[in-house]
């Protein structure tokens, strides 16, 4: 009986984020697929987090409002914004998210929408007291389906140094 030789080991990609000296200042990421919003992640999002807002629970009183309608909650806006992202910026090599600064939205969201985000590295620096990583400023720009900015927002960001992860 002959026996065959063992198959070589595949080589394994692992999906990460970018790492503190893969990102590059000035340049846009555009995160893809967008997320199209519904009234079960409003009312969802809005009940978990104990919001009574009746601009997202009151589809009758809402109609009578500026808008006319219910309005995503803008913190489910603001997260799905971030959330979208982390598999492309920060997945596995962020150390800490360290603040969110300059948040508007200038338009609502509705339900139905899609929210396509991109995010611009603003500034970077190395710590200064924590060697291998660095400070990241990325500026998130939120846009409905009719590139519509909902939301903006300022996220800083403590990263990891590609040769200090990987020791």
């Amino acid at each position: 009986m002959t026996t065959s030789p063992e198959p070589a080991p595949l080589r394994v990609i692992e999906q990460r984020g970018l790492y503190f000296d893969e990102l590059e200042e000035g340049v846009a990421y555009a995160h893809r697929p967008g997320r199209t919003v519904t009234e079960a992640d409003n009312v969802l999002f809005t009940t978990l987090t104990m919001n009574t807002q009746a601009l997202h629970l009151d589809a009758a009183w809402s109609a009578g409002q500026p808008f006319g309608q219910r309005l995503m909650n803008s913190m489910f806006t603001l997260s799905t914004m971030v959330g979208q992202s982390v598999a492309q910026l920060t997945q596995g090599t962020i150390v800490a998210q360290l603040g969110l600064t300059d948040v508007a939205f200038p338009h609502p969201l509705f339900h139905g929408d899609t929210l396509y985000t991109e995010t611009v590295v603003v500034e970077k620096r190395l710590s200064a007291s924590r060697p291998g990583q660095g400070i990241v400023t990325f500026e998130h720009t939120g846009r409905n389906q009719d590139g519509t900015v909902v939301a903006r927002a300022r996220r800083s960001c403590l990263m990891w140094t590609k040769e200090a992860h990987t020791r």
